[in-house]
């Protein structure tokens, strides 16, 4: 029961100090809620007399500067008070207009009436100005606070102590590493004897040993069971739903350790052996034995066991596997070094101590970065290679890869400067740059692992294996990496109340003109508009494949409505996001209105295209799948936005045309309303030709066909006389004139194969060519072989007498000499 007792004691002090410190600050304000200036002056007077003696400790330091903060915080909220009645007067004040200059005047009631507001005005206003001035002087006493602790920290940063490299010292740093150990057990043995001796063992052994026996067995065998079964869940297949089951079954592997854990010390506590010493130090071996088996976690995940498709590194087993060794060290060095630490405190090491008994640590963590960042430097040359089909590393590296080798060439840099400042006695550096680097890799591996699960997520939501790799998880990513800063910030040894500190300064946002804009507005302003636009396409969703193709509203006219709600929808909801959030932009309506005036001239031919955007959505002169001309270019139109209008054309390439065009241009719609066209087919026939037989076969063949249609029936038309044809043309409607080359090459083929069973000529283009001076070629040698070698191509000249065809040589269009085409 006195153990018992023993234990609620800390509980009860602290619950004790929480009633003290909560009355004490409601008693720093009165019931309306205005803070006790007499008691400010008294506390500001301390602060001040510190800062000027500068002789008080960090924690006497940081414990007024707690209270500083407490006070300046209520100096902030006291500024808002009467803040409505204020805004009520300020209003009354604007209604009577402003006051009159000069010698001019006004009416005895209005002056008495703005006098008398002003006054209440005044009065208002006035503790408001009080809380400003004190908050300033608040907010001053912190920053001097904080800039003699920047100070102190920087000076104990830089002490140079004892190096541990001096031999004669290490005999002082064992004795007092042992003799911590010592002074430990003697306190286990002093314990266990009282309790043998009154007696109260005997009742609380069963209870020991079973809390013994069961967090031996979970410490010992539930990792490897919890890694059991994940293993057998994804061993028949691997999906990410699988994946994900192991994922959270792999906790096991950090909950179950400790448990295991925890019972043992929960043993410890309940057999009567805790006293003074061995309670801290067991409750930092709780901590510890977390660290090691998270930090174990995070080996598996990161650097798992054989070859698992998309893991996070790209490293062979034997790197793997001394990847898992060097995280699990990790965990287990800054496990010791929270232990040392305890122990320091306790037993009051010396400099000389700590030097000798942390430069192990040091060394061993140096080497573990060096580990890191060469395992990290090995996967960006691997995803390099990957990324650039094995060409090497050189060229086509992505970002991700350089940004990762470029970590590791840092890590194995840092992983000196550690060693080297503890060999030179400068200890306090050397930890802060060794764990801290420990404890941040360790983060960035929980960063990795967390990322990696909301990928497979959003793999199991949109069940594409290639989403993945998509926008989502990686904006999810970044968002994990913005939250996980001030987790940073504390192992880089940031305190809690600066991050708190920093957290309000943070509220208060920045000031936009008359406006604040706050990161709670912010966050209100996009969570209100994603839901708007999600709600938005939800709707379009509807409307496109529910509720209108039920109607008897052609395909344009759906797109037209489905683009026109999702306009309006997203301009509801940044307006109703905007309200919502409190973001008043009127006061920048007079640098809007300029600004626009500026970028109308810029853009005003992308306001002409979205306004002509907006035209072809309400007339509908195309549509989507409209077989347009336009500009010269001739294919489907494929997509209308805002801005311009994407058109497939017959080569399968994507024209882009701004609206305007469509507005302002003349369009071609082969499709408007149906699909009904005309297709022309010219033929020609030898002269000599039946002209009627000729027409007969043409008629024939267009009736025969199944896309010409009889209403109204095809015609032939005898089109004239060619140069070399007698011209003839088949004009016919088509049911869909998207057909039309594949109905006029049926029909070439027809009116092929029947022209050779009627023996019907169809001409082709002939050229005569006539020689106006064959008397120039018998000029030449007779035997080419005898001519005069200067006369040869390879002489370099030509004969005199030589002759040459030239273009008036050659009689190419008949003529009066009788030539026929």
């Amino acid at each position: 029961m006195v153990a018992r007792m023993s234990r609620l004691g800390p509980l009860l002090l602290a619950v004790t100090l929480w009633a003290v410190l909560a009355v004490a600050a409601m008693a720093q304000t009165d019931d309306q809620g205005r803070p006790d200036y007499e008691q400010w002056k008294s506390v500001a007077t301390r602060a001040e007399d510190a800062i000027e003696a500068e002789r008080a400790s960090d924690q006497a330091f940081g414990t007024l500067r707690d209270q500083l903060v407490t006070w300046r915080q209520q100096f902030l909220d006291a500024q808002s008070i009467n803040s409505k009645t204020i805004q009520t007067v300020q209003a009354q004040i604007k209604a009577l207009g402003a006051a009159p200059e000069g010698d001019a005047t006004e009416p005895d009631d209005i002056a008495t009436q703005r006098t008398d507001l002003n006054a209440r005005l005044a009065q208002l206003q006035a503790p408001v100005k009080t809380a400003e001035v004190a908050f300033s002087q608040a907010d001053g006493l912190i920053s001097a606070i904080d800039g003699i602790l920047r100070e102190r920290q920087a000076e104990a940063l830089l002490a140079r102590g004892p190096t541990p490299l001096n031999p004669a010292t290490w005999g002082e740093g064992w004795s007092a590493f042992t003799g911590a150990l010592q002074n430990t057990w003697g306190e286990i043995v002093t314990a266990w004897d009282t309790a043998v001796q009154n007696g109260s063992w005997s009742q609380k052994a069963p209870e020991v040993l079973l809390l013994l026996v069961v967090g031996l067995v979970m410490l010992l065998r539930g990792r490897r069971w919890m890694m059991r079964l994940g293993a057998a869940v994804q061993a028949k297949r691997a999906t990410p739903s699988r994946w994900l089951i192991a994922f959270f079954l792999s906790l096991g592997q950090v909950a179950v350790p400790v448990v295991g854990l925890s019972a043992i010390i929960e043993a410890l506590s309940v057999s009567g052996i805790v006293g003074q010493r061995l309670d801290p130090l067991l409750r930092e071996i709780s901590s510890a034995g977390l660290l090691i088996f998270i930090a174990m976690w995070l080996g598996v995940r990161v650097f798992p066991k054989g070859d698992v498709p998309q893991g996070l590194m790209q490293l062979s087993p034997e790197r793997m596997r001394e990847g898992r060794l060097v995280t699990g060290l990790i965990g287990l060095v800054l496990a010791a070094f929270q232990l040392f630490d305890e122990f320091g405190r306790s037993d009051n090491w010396t400099d000389e101590t700590r030097a000798i008994l942390f430069f192990p640590l040091i060394v061993l963590g140096g080497t573990l970065i060096w580990r890191v960042g060469s395992l990290l430097r090995g996967h960006g040359k691997a995803a390099a290679e990957n990324a650039d089909g094995g060409a090497g590393a050189d060229t086509g590296v992505d970002y991700s890869a350089q940004l990762i080798t470029l970590i590791g060439r840092v890590l194995v840099i840092v992983s000196f400067i550690g060693p080297v400042l503890a060999a030179v006695g400068y200890r306090n550096a050397a930890e802060m740059a060794v764990f801290p680097v420990l404890k941040s890799l360790l983060l960035l591996a929980f960063l990795m692992v967390v990322q990696r699960v909301l990928a497979e997520l959003w793999v199991l939501i949109r069940r594409n294996e290639d989403a993945r790799e998509g926008l989502v998880p990686m904006v999810a990513g970044i968002l994990v990496l913005i939250v996980s800063a001030p987790f940073f910030a504390l192992i880089w040894g940031v305190s809690e109340t600066r991050l708190g500190e920093i957290w309000l300064r943070l509220q208060e946002g920045f000031q936009v003109g008359t406006t604040r804009i706050s990161p709670t507005n912010f966050l209100t302003f996009a969570v209100l508009f994603a839901v708007g636009y999600v709600l938005t396409r939800m709707i379009q969703g509807g409307l496109k494949n529910t509720l209108l193709p039920k109607t008897k509203i052609d395909p344009g006219g759906r797109n037209a409505i489905v683009s026109g709600v999702g306009y309006i929808g997203i301009f509801l909801a940044a307006v109703i996001a905007i309200t919502t959030a409190g973001i008043d932009l009127s006061s920048l309506a007079l640098v809007a209105g300029a600004l626009s005036v500026g970028i109308g001239f810029g853009l005003q031919n992308i306001v002409s295209n979205f306004v002509s955007g907006i035209i072809l959505l309400i007339e509908r002169p195309i549509s989507e799948g409209d077989w347009i001309e336009v500009g010269g270019n001739m294919g489907y139109v494929r997509d209308i936005s805002v801005r311009s209008t994407r058109i497939e054309t017959f080569d399968r390439t994507d024209v882009i045309v701004p609206n305007s065009d469509f507005v302002s241009g003349t369009v071609t719609n082969y499709t408007r309303g149906n699909t009904v066209g005309r297709l022309i087919l010219p033929v020609g026939v030898a002269y000599g030709t039946d002209t009627r037989r000729v027409e007969a076969i043409l008629r024939e063949i267009a009736e025969a066909h199944p896309m010409v249609l009889m209403t109204p029936p095809p015609g032939v038309v005898f089109q004239g006389f060619g140069a070399s044809s007698l011209d003839f043309e088949i004009r016919a409607i088509l049911r869909d004139v998207n057909f039309v080359l594949s109905v006029k090459s049926e029909m070439n083929h027809q009116i092929a194969k029947r022209f050779v069973e009627e023996e019907i000529e169809i001409p082709f283009l002939q050229t005569d060519i006539w020689l106006r001076n064959p008397e120039a070629l018998r000029a030449g040698p007779a035997d080419p072989a005898k001519a005069d070698p200067e006369a040869t191509p390879a002489a370099g000249k030509a004969p005199a007498e030589a002759a040459f065809l030239s273009r008036d040589d050659l009689d190419t269009e008949g003529g009066e000499d009788g030539g026929d085409k």
